[in-house]
């Protein structure tokens, strides 16, 4: 008996009942939604206390110092003179992201472009993972490939431009270096975006009569223009912030010349120089400062990119676009539901509720009144008094 009972199948009892199952799925899925909503609170929590602590830190610059901080362009921390400017530092944290942007942008797109439209697959899955292994390359590696590679070449052509003899570093150099790092960042956004583009849109083009180069200007790029947008301000985003290639080759000193074959200094570049040397509690406060200043820039940056690309996609008065494909009159409005489809095999209307409609009139049939003067009727061949 007690064997039989050990072999014997699990009552059913042990399972919950339905109405148990249905318990346990609202108390899992009260959980899960619960930490989902925790994990997007915490991450505005981070985003607050992270600008929380930067003006805590540097309420003292910010009390003493006041708005020349950002007017000034004197940044000398001697204890005997203490004089802290910010004004060259932005510039040419500015002037490095915009000239990596304006190479870095073309290169990227037609990179993407190239890859998504024109390579052939075998070219396409070789070459796609290269050009997001270039994002993993160490910034310090950039740094010394610009030092030992792009340096003397730019010198080369300073020196032939009639320029000063600066070992190449500079603004240019760093803006150069940059561009190459932040490659991969349009170029692998701006891909995704153009593979997400229907393949309709390309046929409709080709049957139009179009060629392929005129398809990918006017239904490709434009389709996939908020992405690629999305793509060109994440790699600015990583162009302010660069720290180390942009040290080493920038040349670290606080000027402001228009001269893009000029030295210069970045906010992220001061930091990393001087932050061990602060040796009084005013000086690391503006140093905190700068960093606070280079958080809010980068945010405001990534502030009017959701912008921008909320007015491309149709949310302002930003302009149609060529293709037509963007609405600049507002939101879209949700298309109407289709009506709904009768089952397969079934009359759409039931044969209790059928009625039977008029026969349709025949062609042949004359429509207007018969007189006895056009002799037997057509129909019924009855003859009339008199013929015609």
């Amino acid at each position: 008996m007690t064997t039989q009972a050990a072999l014997a199948p699990p009552s059913r009892n042990l399972w919950p009942s339905r109405q148990g199952q249905r318990r346990l799925g609202k108390w899992v899925n009260g959980l899960f939604r619960l930490l989902c909503q925790g994990a997007a609170l915490l991450v505005v929590v981070l985003a607050v206390l992270l600008t929380a602590v930067l003006a805590w830190k540097s309420w003292l610059a910010i009390r003493t110092i006041g708005i020349s901080f950002l007017t000034s362009m004197t940044w000398d921390p001697e204890p005997s003179h203490r004089r802290f400017g910010a004004l060259a530092f932005i510039y040419g944290t500015v002037a490095t992201s915009v000239i990596a942007m304006v190479i870095a942008v073309p290169l990227g797109v037609g990179t993407a472009t190239c890859l998504s439209e024109v390579a052939p697959g075998w070219l396409r899955r070789v070459c796609s993972p290269l050009v997001e292994m270039l994002a993993a390359v160490p910034s310090v590696v950039y740094g010394f490939w610009g030092l030992f590679v792009v340096a003397p070449a730019l010198q080369r052509l300073i020196t032939g431009l009639g320029g000063p003899n600066q070992g190449g570093v500079g603004i240019l150099s760093a803006g150069f270096v940059l561009s190459i790092m932040i490659v991969p960042y349009v170029a692998s956004i701006s891909f995704d975006a153009l593979r997400a583009v229907p393949r309709s849109q390309r046929e409709a083009g080709l049957a139009l009569g179009a060629t392929r180069w005129q398809t990918i200007r006017s239904l490709v790029l434009p389709y996939a223009w908020p992405g690629i947008l999305g793509g060109c301000f994440i790699a600015l985003g990583r162009a302010l912030g660069e720290t180390m290639a942009v040290t080493m080759l920038i040349g670290n000193r606080p000027d402001i010349s228009l001269s893009p074959f000029a030295m210069g200094n970045s906010v992220a570049s001061v930091i990393a120089n001087e932050f061990t040397e602060a040796t009084y509690d005013l000086y690391l406060s503006a140093l905190v400062e700068l960093g606070l200043v280079l958080m809010l820039v980068s945010m405001a940056i990534n502030s009017l990119a959701r912008l921008l690309i909320w007015r491309v996609n149709g949310g302002g008065r930003a302009g149609r676009s060529s293709s037509g494909i963007f609405s600049a009159s507002g939101p879209r409005r949700r298309p109407p539901r289709p009506p709904r489809r009768s089952p397969r095999n079934q009359h759409p209307h039931p044969a209790s509720s059928r009625r039977m409609l008029p026969e349709p009139r025949s062609p042949n049939r004359i429509s207007r009144p018969h007189h006895p003067s056009y002799g037997p009727h057509p129909t019924t061949g009855t003859p009339f008094g008199r013929t015609g």
